[in-house]
């Protein structure tokens, strides 16, 4: 045992060295250095989190001082025994440790939910290289050959969004360089990136032959080119493509990591058929409308047809589904089931493509379950940093979990990432529209029709965003008959218009529209199911009950749907088969859990007045309780705005001066959505209806309905718009 006098004349230095402090510090410092580059391996080879990395390093610090200490009282002569300051001094250590953990996960959760650092948008400029790669030069003799040449582009595109050390422009954005006339440099400044790849590709018999050239767009300087000339195989084009990414890559400085090129090495099919089928579909599926959604569907059926194992061809039938039941006027429930197949079968055959994972996030966000949603982004954008559209869904979802300012750099992120994209910034204006930042959201929708003037659904958005924010139907009209002229096919299209004319407070043109529709493209469920409320607006019970009888027969399983017959029988003083209804709509917000309200504001408010009427009083004031925290963080105005929500709720807890106080002051800021329904048959309203102020609020919008009505025939057609509440 160390002499208690010990060290007396012996320097600090002495003793550290006599105790084997210093020994046991740079052997546990190396242990520690090897099994943390260990771990690094071992992250990066299964991908793992780099909370793994940042936790072990936690545990290495704290775990040092916890050495030296065991160190100072048991490396002289193996003493044994601990004594009371050891423990003591240990056990101050591990509390300070433990501490530091507690800060750790508070930090992270307090910034959000985590994914890769070189996934996460910054503030800042990204100060990674950057690089552009243009669309790639046809060299066949053949015409029909282009598409291959795409092909083969958009492939090694896809393998770069993989490289989380490097920035990636997206397609959509090169794509508008095409043929273009400006050098290099302007094309580098235009997209702000410090490389462009540039290249050509030529399919001759049996034979495919790729060059490829990397350019310094300040220098006009070569960096590097190669030439591939291959035999044309499946097998071959990937290797091509794998090849040049890695090579780009290194060109760049970007260290690929072990996870990373395994992705990039990885072949999704041997069958070239089916790869060309899967080319041809993605294209089509460029410029939404119905026609080319449904070729693309046509496409990506018979790519799986030709190998059943290519994963993602299942993402993208998935996707194209989902965006059919919103434009294509498919059954939304019908469509979405057969969807959720597809993207589930694309993430068992393809775990590691982000674009399947982008799929299964989508169908989550249509059930919605957001957080789910959110947790399938994250980890697409894990596994390809550069995927443009992953960070415009998850800003869709972080909204929908009332997470905006979060929404709002990740949809920034994607403008970024496709500056050039009329999708990318059509996308970021809903995003806007939805927080209620209206000005800037018309910016961003007219920058997307500067890039692609054909975009039909930014037109309709545009359109909806006159009318329901600005209160501008003048201006509203010819955009709505724009997005006709774009896409006659699609039922969307005149539906919108009909309830344009329907807010106008012109039923017969609305019917008449409808009516158009129907008669050139069919009986959808979304024409069918406007044309029965159409009947319900005029108090024809009958009437609308027989159209949504057929609407059910589309699609059984629609919300709405079930909504206006849980209407009918409320007008006919039946709420017990109403709340039938109502709960066939919305059985999540029925149930013993606490309520969630999402996209269901107004069915939700309804439902707590059935439930009312039915003895549930509880659960009816749970849902208004939801309801107006919904409320609270949706802007007032706007197609998706709450417009009379809190004049609603307000009325059903019998404050009647608030709520038409709070009715007066939406209709004063322009709100007009669907307001025919509100005055003759909300149910909310009930107890106000017959008062007088009631009665002048929308006796006011009447007036300013055919005020604008009467302004529309003398508007030049397809003249521009005059401005936010302009009325023409």
């Amino acid at each position: 045992m160390a002499d208690a006098t010990e060290g007396d004349k012996d320097s600090t230095w002495t003793k550290l060295r006599r105790r084997k402090v210093v020994q046991w510090g740079l052997a546990y410092a190396a242990g520690a250095w090897g099994l943390l580059q260990g771990l690094q391996f071992l992250a990066e080879a299964f991908d793992w989190s780099s909370r793994v990395l940042q936790l072990g390093t936690l545990i290495a610090l704290i775990g040092l001082p916890i050495v030296l200490v065991l160190a100072w009282y048991h490396g002289d002569r193996g003493e044994q025994r601990p004594r009371r300051t050891e423990v003591a001094v240990i056990a101050l250590l591990c509390a300070l440790g433990g501490s530091v953990f507690w800060w750790f996960d508070r930090a992270r959760e307090e910034a959000g939910p985590a994914i890769e650092s070189q996934a996460r948008p910054a503030a800042s400029a990204d100060a990674r290289p950057s690089i552009a790669v243009l669309p790639f030069e046809n060299r066949s003799r053949l015409a029909e050959d282009a598409f291959f040449a795409d092909g083969i582009h958009d492939d090694i595109l896809t393998q770069l969004t993989k490289v989380g050390a490097m920035k990636v422009i997206s397609r959509t954005s090169v794509e508008q360089f095409r043929d273009t006339r400006l050098t290099t440099k302007e094309i580098g400044e235009k997209l702000g990136v410090t490389r462009v790849l540039e290249g050509g590709v030529q399919r001759a018999g049996d034979r495919v032959r790729v060059t490829v050239q990397l350019i310094d767009p300040a220098t006009d300087a070569h960096v590097w080119a190669e030439s591939y000339d291959r035999e044309l195989s499946a097998a071959n084009l990937f290797a091509i493509q794998s090849e040049v990414a890695t090579a780009v890559a290194l060109a760049l400085n970007a260290r690929l990591n072990a996870a990373e090129q395994a992705r990039i090495g990885a072949v999704p099919t041997r069958s070239l058929e089916a790869w060309e089928a899967y080319q041809l579909g993605q294209q089509r599926r460029e410029n939404i409308t119905a026609a080319n959604l449904a070729e693309a569907e046509r496409h990506f059926r018979f790519a799986i047809e030709l190998d059943p194992q290519f994963g993602q061809a299942y993402a993208a039938l998935a996707r194209t589904l989902i965006a059919q039941t919103g434009w294509g006027g498919a059954p939304e429930a019908v469509k979405l089931r057969e969807a959720e197949q597809h993207a589930r079968k694309a993430v068992e055959l393809a775990p590691n493509v982000g674009e399947a994972w982008t799929a299964l996030g989508v169908v989550a966000e249509r059930h919605g379950d957001y957080r789910l949603a959110e947790e399938h982004y994250r980890k697409a954008i894990q596994l390809s940093p550069n995927l443009e559209h992953a960070y415009s869904r998850l800003a869709e979802a972080l909204v929908n979990l009332g997470r905006e300012d979060e929404a709002l750099v990740y949809s920034a992120r994607s403008v970024e990432l496709s500056p050039y994209s009329s999708s990318t910034a059509h996308w970021h204006a809903r995003l806007l529209l939805r927080v209620g930042r209206f000005d800037e959201a018309e910016i961003s929708f007219r920058r997307a029709l500067e890039i692609d003037p054909g975009q039909s659904t930014t037109y309709r958005f545009l359109a909806m965003l006159q009318a329901y924010a600005h209160n501008d139907f003048v201006a509203a009209v010819p955009l709505a008959l724009k997005v006709i002229e774009l896409d006659p096919d699609a039922p969307y299209a005149r539906l919108n218009l009909s309830w344009l004319y329907r807010d106008l407070n012109d039923l017969a043109e609305a019917e008449r529209i409808l009516q158009e529709a129907r008669q050139g493209i069919g009986d959808s469920r979304e024409l069918l199911s406007e044309s029965a409320y159409l009947r319900f607006l005029v108090g024809d019970m009958a009437g609308c009950e027989r159209l949504v009888a057929q609407a059910l027969e589309v699609d059984p399983d629609a919300v709405y749907l079930k909504q206006i017959l849980g209407w009918i029988d409320l007008h006919r003083g039946n709420p017990a088969r109403s709340r039938s209804w109502f709960v066939q709509a919305y059985p999540h917000l029925v149930g013993t859990d606490a309520p969630i309200v999402v996209w269901d504001l107004s069915g939700a408010i309804e439902l707590a007045y059935v439930l009312e009427l039915t003895g549930e009083s509880q659960r009816a004031r749970e849902l208004l309780a939801a309801a107006e925290a919904t409320m609270k963080r949706t802007p007032r105005m706007g197609e998706a705005g709450y417009g009379v929500a809190d004049a609603r709720i307000l009325a059903l807890r019998g404050n009647r001066g608030a709520a038409l106080a709070a009715l007066h002051e939406a209709a004063q800021a322009g709100w007009r959505f669907d307001w025919r329904y509100h005055r003759d048959y909300d149910p909310a309203f009930t107890s106000i209806r017959q008062d007088p102020e009631f009665k002048a609020i929308f006796a006011d919008i009447e007036r300013d309905m055919a005020r604008q009505r009467a302004a529309l025939p003398a508007r030049p057609a397809g003249a521009p718009p005059t401005g936010p509440g302009s009325g023409g």
